[in-house]
């Protein structure tokens, strides 16, 4: 999608979004730079035809997302419309609690690692860069360490969709 296909509304949501990150999205952007150095391509707040993506690698067609509170019931539909949208143009869409985030930010980068990996140039790494493995066993409650989440999901605990 070009550059002047997207909205101007869509474009200075995404600036403002840049601007005015969540505390999840600013510790999250510093770990995926350890990848972008590694060779991924992420970028934050990216207008995606009438969306932003909260973090996207657009010739990985990979899309990240991280749901706070806001995400609760009411919003379910809204993002399983957007998800569709985003499938239906060849993307692959994780998404991420905002609490996951902050808790297990190891956890959250290895799952990211783990999609994004054969889309690395060059020989991989056996984890990302920035940080240390995850701990055996994983996250928290009853999911694995990278687990991610549905907005369907009942429970703020980490499911692999």
């Amino acid at each position: 999608m070009s550059r002047s296909s997207i909205d101007p509304w869509t474009r200075a949501s995404a600036k403002r979004m840049r601007r005015e990150p969540t505390e999840a999205e600013r510790r999250l952007w510093g770990r995926l730079r350890g990848l972008n150095r590694a060779g991924a391509g992420f970028r934050r707040q990216v207008p995606i035809g009438p969306y932003v993506a909260d973090f996207a690698w657009l010739s990985a067609r990979l899309i990240v997302e991280l749901d706070g509170g806001q995400h609760a019931e009411e919003t379910k539909d809204r993002d399983a419309v957007r998800d569709a949208w985003l499938r239906e143009r060849g993307f692959r869409v994780l998404r991420f609690w905002n609490a996951d985030v902050v808790e297990s930010l190891d956890g959250v980068v290895e799952a990211i690692f783990q999609e994004c990996r054969d889309s690395l140039p060059g020989p991989h790494p056996t984890r990302p860069m920035g940080g240390p493995p995850s701990p055996r066993g994983g996250g928290r409650g009853g999911g694995e360490a990278g687990d991610t989440h549905s907005a369907s999901d009942e429970t703020k605990g980490p499911v692999r969709r």
